[in-house]
C-alpha cells in the first residue's frame, strides 16, 4: 500500500479554494453551536440537496450528529471574521455576536450572502469524516 503524508495531503488540498460557510444548529441543552465549513456542496435541484462534512474527531460533531436541522450561514466578502471565529476553541462562540432565530429557533447569523436553513435528510460515512446530507 502507498504512503501517503497526511499532512502534505491536507497542504495539497487547501489549494482548491472553495467558499466558506458556518453551519448552526442547536445543542439538546437549546445552546447555539456553529462551525466553520468549506466542505459544503450543491447536490441536487429537485428534491434541493446539499452537503458537508464534519470531522468524526471534533468537539462539536455529537451536537450536528444527532441534530434533525441545521443552518447554512455562506458568508459574505467582509466575515472572515465569523470563519475564524467558528473554527478556532472558544467555547461560546454566541456571546457577542449578531444573530437571529431562524426555522426552529435555530441560529441564524447576521449579514450573511445567503441562508439555507436545511433538514437532515442522510449521514454517511466519509473516512473519518461524516457527510450530512
Amino acid at each position: 500500500m502507498l504512503h501517503i503524508d497526511k499532512r502534505e495531503l491536507r497542504n495539497v488540498l487547501g489549494t482548491f479554494v472553495t467558499g466558506v460557510t458556518v453551519v448552526t444548529t442547536l445543542a439538546a441543552d437549546g445552546s447555539p453551536r456553529g462551525v466553520t465549513v468549506n466542505s459544503f456542496a450543491s447536490v441536487s435541484l429537485d428534491p434541493p440537496l446539499v452537503l458537508w462534512s464534519q470531522g468524526l474527531s471534533t468537539h462539536s460533531y455529537p451536537v450536528f450528529r444527532d441534530a434533525e436541522r441545521f443552518v447554512v450561514n455562506i458568508l459574505a466578502d467582509d466575515q472572515v471574521h465569523l470563519s475564524k471565529l467558528f473554527s478556532s476553541h472558544v467555547h461560546d462562540r454566541f456571546s457577542d455576536l449578531e444573530y437571529t432565530s431562524g426555522l426552529g429557533g435555530l441560529p441564524v447569523l447576521a449579514g450573511c450572502s445567503a441562508i439555507l436553513e436545511c433538514r437532515k435528510v442522510a449521514t454517511y460515512p466519509g473516512g473519518d469524516h461524516a457527510v450530512f446530507l
